[in-house]
């Protein structure tokens, strides 16, 4: 079988690309694209009997991709690729839609290879999920950040939110502290504030962002200031006009 990985991020379209010959060695990667008209232009010329397709991309979206390739004469598999969080992924399965939630996961790869083997099997004329449901489903639910790009010496690497215990603003960079160690980010906090589930982050000074559940104690001073000391043993200060995270504690 033959497939086409279009993603946005070069370093996504890599990590899916060594994935696959893990967990698929027989499957013949033809193209890999980063924007949606040269993925089409792509199964066009080569064709292909899977996509993986990224969602969210600029200019023409994942959704608006896979409309254009279910109106194929034999349309491919699409296994869509998406950062959403695991609730908005139950809405598209009743949907049967095939998809792989970033970061990806080796095991939740290989299962979406042998459904798809198991659909090439039975054949079908039309793909079996309903695109309009997707799409609701991704206007109702929030995208947060599942996943960020974070630099670590000269490799770049992705960094699962779930393990980042806080961000701390330094001068133009942003560093991501988290449980394989330290990484730096070119975002500022107020951006991050905005891509980031709320409560999941608390900011307890203008240049700190700390993990709620990454807290293990709070400790003050005889001046009454306020440290917050994480799980890793880091401590930051409290500002004052934080202080009202930890009345009740």
């Amino acid at each position: 079988m033959r497939a086409i990985i279009v993603d946005d991020e070069p370093l996504l379209r890599f990590h899916l690309d060594k994935m696959l010959a893990e967990c698929w060695p027989e499957l013949d990667i033809v193209d890999k694209a980063g924007d949606g008209p040269s993925a089409l232009t792509a199964v066009e010329q080569l064709g292909a009997d899977i996509v993986f397709l990224d969602i969210r991309m600029p200019g023409m979206t994942g959704i608006e991709v896979a409309q254009k390739l279910n109106q194929l004469e034999q349309p491919p598999h699409i296994v869509f690729t998406t950062a959403f969080d695991e609730y908005a992924v139950q809405a598209f399965e009743q949907q049967a839609i095939d998809y792989l939630l970033k970061p990806l996961d080796e095991q939740r790869l290989l299962q979406t290879c042998q459904r798809i083997q198991q659909r090439q099997a039975s054949p079908q004329t039309k793909p079996d999920y309903d695109l309009q449901a997707l799409v609701t489903a991704l206007d109702d639910k929030p995208q947060y950040l599942q996943w960020i790009k974070a630099s670590k010496g000269e490799s770049l690497e992705l960094v699962a939110i779930d393990s980042v215990l806080a961000f701390v603003a330094e001068d133009k960079y942003t560093t991501v502290r988290s449980q394989q160690g330290d990484y730096v980010i070119r975002t500022p906090l107020k951006e991050l504030l905005g891509q980031i589930q709320p409560g999941h982050f608390w900011q307890i000074h203008r240049s700190t962002l700390v993990k709620v559940n990454s807290i293990k104690r709070v400790n003050k001073n005889m001046l009454g200031k306020l440290t917050v000391e994480l799980v890793d043993g880091s401590q930051y200060p409290v500002s004052r006009s934080a202080n009202h995270f930890f009345k009740a504690m």
